[in-house]
């Protein structure tokens, strides 16, 4: 896999390893671009299974509030 070199402020990248809990700043900015590909493929399933219970005149049951 292809590497890439970015600068990044001290403090964000210092309050992104103490939320994730990693200790390495790699490891801590891999962590949230990683759960950031993650959500919004979980998004897009969502949405897919709704557009895809318009298209059929499915009803879905509602989702509860995430939070």
């Amino acid at each position: 896999m292809a590497k890439v070199n970015i600068a990044l402020d001290a403090e964000l990248v210092v309050e992104v390893m103490v939320l994730a809990g990693v200790g390495s700043p790699q490891d801590a900015v891999e962590a949230v671009v990683r759960d950031y590909i993650a959500r919004g493929h979980r998004t897009e399933a969502r949405t897919a299974t709704r557009d895809e219970a318009n298209r059929t005149g499915e009803m879905l049951p509602p989702e509860p509030p995430q939070g």
